[in-house]
């Protein structure tokens, strides 16, 4: 039986942190019949992300609606286009929630980065609903509820490098011994001052289908021989969606076979683009990498150092 939950006497706030995300392997292997597509992909969350704060007590929004949404970056929809408050829908539905609630996103994720920005911030909103209301979900429930919201935002809920499956709700933890390989490394997210459209890219792959795609025989081949071996992180990287993305947005491969060339890194695109990252090496020069990214793209770069959580 689901219970109802009405608005508490005194206003409750939560914050919680909402990480970006690298894809450090990235294996696209067809298309489903939903039009989804199907993947093999090792994700890992960083130490940096934007910050979601949770108000709830008496009164409405001044919407007039039981949630609204604040956010410092003007770029960002504040309205039902943002999967904060899709998710927060979805809990109510779920729930029963009946409390008012207001939502302040501090954004620091680019937006059309292939960062996982917006499905961060809808597991941020579904774990601080959930425990503003009691952990009334179980992690199943939860996870399960997140799928619902959006592909991209189960992995959120795990706080470490997974593996994920299928459209992307399939979703378990990389075995200790290699997610010990990963996390701990530092990383140079770098974005040029356009975004790639993921709904874009993957068109793209079902217009060059079948050469776009990976079997997901080979793919679990590649991944199983990455994760029994010794290999270093490096050695994990990989991301099918480059070829298309990088036929249309020449400005990613020039700059990233520059900076191999140059530095000795092996940079790649992270998801759908256009945001890319390298794993970075002690000692690695990291002013000088700056600056060749600022002369190839421009001062309107976004630049940030992270670690793999």
């Amino acid at each position: 039986m689901v219970k109802s939950f009405y608005p508490v006497s005194q206003p409750q706030i939560v914050s919680v942190f909402s990480p970006a995300k690298i894809n450090l392997f990235l294996a696209v292997t067809g298309r489903r019949a939903d039009g989804y597509h199907e993947l093999v992909s090792v994700v890992a969350p960083l130490t940096f992300g934007d910050e979601l704060t949770v108000e709830i007590g008496e009164g409405r929004p001044e919407t007039g609606g039981q949630f609204s949404l604040e956010c410092d970056d003007p770029q960002v929809p504040v309205d039902g286009r943002n999967l904060v408050l899709k998710a927060a829908e979805v809990f109510a539905t779920a729930t029963g929630w009946k409390a008012p609630a207001k939502f302040r996103l501090a954004k620091r994720v680019p937006v059309g980065a292939g960062l996982g920005g917006g499905s961060s911030n809808a597991t941020a909103a579904l774990r601080a609903l959930n425990q503003l209301s009691g952990a009334r979900l179980s992690p199943a429930a939860l996870m399960a509820l997140a799928a619902g919201v959006g592909s991209d935002c189960p992995l959120f809920l795990s706080g470490g490098p997974v593996v994920i499956r299928g459209r992307g709700e399939q979703v378990e933890a990389l075995p200790a011994a290699a997610a010990r390989r990963l996390r701990g490394r530092s990383v140079l997210l770098f974005k040029p001052g356009f975004g790639v459209s993921t709904a874009w890219a993957y068109e793209q792959m079902v217009a060059g289908a079948p050469r776009a795609y990976i079997s997901a025989a080979e793919a679990g081949r590649r991944l199983a021989g990455w994760i029994e071996g010794q290999a270093d992180a490096a050695e994990l990287l990989f991301n099918n969606l480059e070829p298309v993305v990088f036929r249309k947005y020449l400005a990613l491969p020039v700059l990233l076979e520059h900076l191999q060339v140059r530095f000795g890194l092996a940079p790649r695109m992270s998801g759908s683009g256009s945001a890319c990252f390298a794993l970075l090496p002690a000692g690695a020069r990291v002013e000088e990498l700056k600056a060749a990214i600022v002369e190839a793209w421009g001062p309107v770069s976004f630049m940030q150092i992270a670690a793999i959580a």
